[in-house]
C-alpha cells in the first residue's frame, strides 16, 4: 500500500510547485510523488489561501525573469559564436 500524505504534506507541495520556479517533474521526484498525484494536488489547492496573492505575484515575476535570462543566454551564445566564426574568416 502507498504512503498516505497529510493535507499540509500536499498544501506544502502545491505551494512549492506554485511558487518555487522549479519544474513539476523535479518536484514529484524529489518528493517522491507522481506526476499526476503532484498535479491532482495543485490543481486542489491553487485556488485555495495555500499561497497568497503577493507570492504568486512574485513568482510569475520570477518566471517571466527566468525565460527572459534564458532567452538573453541564448542569444549571447548565438552572438559569440558568429563572432568566433567572422574572426576566423579573416586573412
Amino acid at each position: 500500500m502507498g504512503t498516505v500524505r497529510t493535507d499540509e504534506f500536499r498544501k506544502d507541495a502545491a505551494r512549492i510547485a506554485l511558487t518555487s520556479g522549479l519544474s513539476r517533474k523535479q518536484i514529484a521526484d524529489d518528493l517522491g510523488v507522481g506526476m499526476s498525484t503532484l498535479n491532482k494536488w495543485i490543481t486542489a489547492h491553487r485556488d485555495t489561501d495555500v499561497v497568497s496573492h503577493e507570492d504568486r505575484e512574485l513568482a510569475r515575476e520570477n518566471e517571466r525573469l527566468r525565460r527572459e535570462n534564458r532567452i538573453l543566454r541564448e542569444e549571447r551564445d548565438i552572438l559569440k559564436k558568429a563572432t568566433q566564426f567572422f574572426a576566423s574568416q579573416k586573412p
